[in-house]
């Protein structure tokens, strides 16, 4: 049967702790480790997906939780993909998020599962609060395609006079000017000739590590 997005994180969450533990997690560990609102909403997960049968529990027992093994087989194989470096990109370097700073090439890479596809694509960290506004926050890791095909609004990744680039939203101005707007309220927006411009690429994705 099929699951929602919730229900698949639940398993994951459930799927991952285990590997990493070696013991089932406890329902307020479920709760915590996925901001669930209460315990209820625990019970009222499991015992949906064990209806669907992704799961099987013991009576009245919070640390008994069995993966099926056919979601543990298809867990496996996910988990395989990406440490096998199918998923990886680039992770290039540092990307402002404040004033323009010189960018400069790394050698590391970073994976991710299920956002690259076919298309040409690397990673950046931000440094700065000028995107905090857009939920982009010191820190962040951020997926960019690479292209220069871009519309008004676009999050983009913007070289500046041929030697700065930024994080900022994209916005073609009269008169052969681009406004680069940053997600701040106490920050002014950049504006730059248009010849002075390159955008490098435009945000896919962010990924926020917590711990």
């Amino acid at each position: 049967m099929a699951l929602t997005r919730r229900q698949k994180e639940v398993l994951d969450f459930i799927a991952q702790f285990v590997d990493d533990n070696r013991h089932c997690p406890s329902y307020e560990e479920i709760a915590a480790g996925l901001q669930l609102a209460s315990l209820a909403t625990v019970h009222k997960h499991i015992q949906t997906l064990e209806t669907k049968q992704y799961l099987r529990r013991g009576f009245n027992q919070s640390r008994s939780l069995e993966l099926s093994s056919a979601y543990l087989r298809e867990f496996k194989r996910q988990k395989e993909a990406v440490s096998g470096g199918r998923m990886e990109v680039p992770l290039l370097g540092r990307i402002a998020a404040g004033a323009p700073v010189e960018s400069v090439a790394g050698q590391e890479t970073m994976s991710f599962a299920e956002l690259t596809g076919d298309k040409d694509m690397y990673a950046l960290q931000v440094r700065g609060e000028s995107m905090i506004e857009d939920h982009i926050c010191d820190g962040d890791f951020v997926l960019i395609e690479r292209t220069a095909d871009v519309r008004n609004g676009d999050t983009v990744v913007a070289l500046v006079r041929g030697m700065e680039t930024t994080l900022k939203r994209f916005y073609r101005e009269g008169e052969g000017q681009i406004r680069l707007q940053p997600a701040n309220a106490a920050l002014a927006p950049i504006f730059v000739p248009a010849a002075e411009v390159e955008v490098q690429g435009r945000l896919v994705a962010v990924l926020r590590k917590y711990r």
